[in-house]
This record gives C-alpha cells, structure tokens and sequence, in this order.
C-alpha cells in the first residue's frame, strides 16, 4: 500500500485527472439517466467535490498526500484555461453584430445578479461587506463567489455558500432555458449572446442551449465566460467598496 502511495504522490497531476475523470462520468451518469439532463453534470460534478472536500483537510482533498496533484489541477491557471476554452467553435463575425448590446448585457447581468445575492446574504443575517460581497459574487457565478471571497477575505462557510448559490442558479438556469427560448425569442447568436451575458453560469447556460439549439452553445458559452470574467473583476474591486460604504 505505501509503494501505491508513493506512485500516486510521484504521479499526482496523471492521478488527479483520472479522479476527476470517474467523477465527471459518474456526474454526467447521474445527469443523464437520473435526473433527465434537467440538472447540469457540472453541477452534479461540483456537489461531489464539495462533498469530497469536506472529508479533506485544510486545502481539501490535496491535503492527502495521495491526491497533491489536486491543489495543480485545482488550481487558478487550469481553471482560467477551462473558463477561456468554452468560447471554442464561436464566429467572430457573429460576435461583432451583437455589439454594445452584449457588452451591455455583460454589465447589468453581473450587477443585477451581485445585488440580488447581496441581499439574499443580508436577509441570511450575514451583514458585513465581505460576506454580502462573497455571496453576492456567488449570485454571478460559483467561481465568481470564491474569487470575491479569497480575495476580500470572508470566512470558508461563506464561500461555501456563494458556491451553493451559483450551483443553484445554475440547475435553474439549465431547467428554465429550453421554456424560456421561445417566449424570449433565443433563436440565433446574437439573442444567444445577450441572454448568456444577463444570465452568465457558463455551464447553466451551455446545458440549457443544448437541449434548446446546440448551434447556440458557443454563443452563450462565450459571453456566459466574459459574465464570469466581469464578476471575478467588477465584485471584489468596485462592487465591494460600495457594499463597503453603505455597510460602513
């Protein structure tokens, strides 16, 4: 046993890609035969983790020698990699007609969402910035919500919830899209674009694109990343020092 330790520890990042590998199976599994793709396998994917992480020590799973590899592939550069690569298979002709209407879309979707999560946090009797923030931040996206909150220093259960928020939005977000495509008339790249600028969670909206119009996914994908982008910037910067001035 400790010879296979000692293999997992020499080969940790190889070793961390194939857990997460069964673990996207298993979500993606569940997602399909289970729950009728009504839920994202990313979310799925993502309560596993939280409740893997919760067995771990003081950086989670990486915490266990045998899974180290998991603080590389957990970590900011492989994350930003992942966010960024959503875009692939999107027309930049396509892009450029959506204009200052999706750049537009992109900022009123983050604040909206930032403020809703803030108050949601304050009716929760969470009344200090960098909790309101951090929740609020999660209300964006579940990686928005860590972002703020690593950087602004709120407490771990907090963080944890602004993950619990973004994984709710996005199960919402993958439920509603298919009922929501044609009343809004989400038919070509530019409503696309616009809609997951407002909405943002990348995965919510890629699942909720695919069961409406698979053509539609990069376009979504692509904004839904720059409303993560625009989070992890807007939320721990100029979104919290006014949360900080009105707090006091």
């Amino acid at each position: 046993m400790s010879d296979i330790i000692k293999l997992l520890e020499k080969n940790g990042l190889v070793f961390a890609f194939l857990v997460v590998g069964v673990i996207m199976y298993i979500s993606y599994f569940i997602s399909k035969k289970i729950a009728r793709s009504r839920i994202p396998g990313a979310a799925i994917a993502i309560s596993i983790g939280l409740v893997i992480a919760y067995f771990g020590g003081e950086n989670g799973l990486a915490s266990i020698p045998a899974f180290s590899g998991m603080a590389i592939l957990g970590g900011s550069m492989l994350r930003d990699f992942s966010i960024v690569s959503t875009a692939l298979g999107a027309s930049f002709t396509e892009i450029k007609k959506t204009g200052m209407v999706g750049l537009l879309s992109l900022v009123i979707g983050t604040v909206v969402a930032f403020i809703l999560g803030g108050s949601i946090a304050y009716l929760m009797g969470y009344h200090d910035a960098k909790s309101i923030a951090t929740i609020g931040a999660g209300a964006c996206t579940f990686i928005v919500g860590p972002v703020t909150g690593s950087a602004v220093g709120a407490s771990s259960d907090v963080i944890a919830i602004s993950i619990a928020i973004g994984v709710i939005k996005s199960i919402l977000v993958t439920i509603s899209t298919s009922f929501l495509a044609k009343p809004l008339g989400i038919n070509n790249p530019q409503t696309a674009m616009i809609f997951g600028g407002l909405v943002g969670s990348t995965s919510g909206v890629s699942a909720g694109l695919a069961a409406t119009d698979p053509k539609l996914v990069p376009y979504g994908a692509l904004t839904a990343t720059f409303h993560t982008a625009m989070g992890c910037l807007l939320c721990p910067s100029i979104l919290y020092f006014i949360v900080h001035y009105m707090i006091g």
